[in-house]
């Protein structure tokens, strides 16, 4: 029997690397990854999380090198979370000019001005019950939040921030951060807003990084994980409330509501590639079943190609060292 060759051969383009490389429509780069840090206070050397293996808290007083070493690497974002050991039922440290906020930010802005510093704005860090805001009756008060958030971020603002990553999932966040930012003369500072942050089981890990035992759930406040409509909606809320940067979190999950978010909105667009994510790479890579720097980059182009601009990941430092190495190489 006579076949018919074919006439379109999607191989013509795939044939070597380097055509495959004149074709690719997606990639990575260093500069669109963020670098979350974890500092905690009182703590004299790094304390492993066993949660997140090659992930540490690091102290206050290692702050500085970790963040010139980050910056030689080729890092220049980075968003720390503070483990503070002065919670209360309302994250009143956040709010403290000489609070554990606003020292990690002095301290990397001193460290390395150039370093673009995005803290995290939210208050379960910092409370004793473990919510992203005022706690009482078994709810969080969202308008009790707000006022609060807004103290937090005017501290966050003067101690150096460049950009603020609110993610408390208030409603109504986005704008009184902006319209408390600009009343007190920081129209320049911006605001990467968590716009869909779903009530998920991936931020497991995290919530062992930051010692943060949580009464309850999440539920009442954070977004729906089988709602995609009213996650948009959400999203281009902030957008007309001012946020800068609209942020999906979790990441791998949720591929789809960023691509329906990315033809939604003409701003910049982040993802987060949480601890639960992270640690699923890397425990599988850890027991020889995955090739850990491949399924990385397969997997930071996939965010990229679904949409992302920008992308926070525990692996952006480990990231930088494979690409210095490959340099080097």
């Amino acid at each position: 029997m006579q076949l018919t060759k074919p006439t379109k051969r999607l191989h013509r383009l795939r044939r070597n690397k380097n055509i495959r490389n004149l074709v690719c429509e997606n990639d990575f780069k260093l500069s669109d990854l963020i670098c979350p840090i974890f500092v905690e206070e009182t703590l004299t050397k790094e304390s492993p999380i066993p949660t997140m293996p090659g992930i540490s808290r690091i102290p206050e007083d290692m702050l500085a090198d970790e963040v010139k070493l980050l910056y030689k690497l080729g890092v220049r974002y980075v968003m720390p979370f503070g483990i503070s050991h002065t919670k209360d039922n309302v994250g009143s440290d956040t709010w403290d000019d000489c609070g554990l906020l606003s020292r990690m930010i002095k301290t990397i802005k001193s460290a390395c001005p150039n370093m673009v510093v995005i803290p995290d704005i939210c208050f379960c860090e910092y409370t004793t019950h473990g919510h992203c805001g005022v706690y009482h009756n078994g709810y969080v008060q969202n308008d009790e939040t707000l006022q609060l958030l807004v103290k937090q971020s005017i501290t966050a603002a003067k101690a150096g921030a460049d950009m603020l990553a609110p993610s408390t999932m208030m409603d109504g966040q986005v704008r009184a951060i902006r319209e408390g930012l600009d009343s007190e003369g920081f129209e320049h500072v911006a605001i990467l807003s968590h716009a869909i942050k779903f009530a998920s089981s991936f931020y497991g890990p995290f919530r062992t990084a930051v010692d943060c035992e949580l009464i309850g759930d999440r539920k009442s406040y954070q977004m729906d994980p089988a709602n995609g409509r009213q996650a948009l909606h959400g999203a281009l809320l902030d957008e007309e409330e001012g946020a800068d940067i609209l942020m999906v979190k979790p990441g791998t999950p949720y591929l789809d509501v960023l691509s329906k978010l990315r033809q939604n909105t003409h701003l910049p667009v982040a993802i987060y590639q949480v601890g639960g994510e992270y640690a699923a790479i890397k425990f599988a890579a850890l027991a020889g079943a995955l090739d850990e720097e491949k399924v990385v980059y397969e997997t930071l182009t996939g965010f990229k190609r679904a949409g992302a601009d920008l992308i926070v990941s525990y692996y952006t430092k480990q990231v930088a060292e494979w690409l210095a190495n490959a340099k080097g190489d």
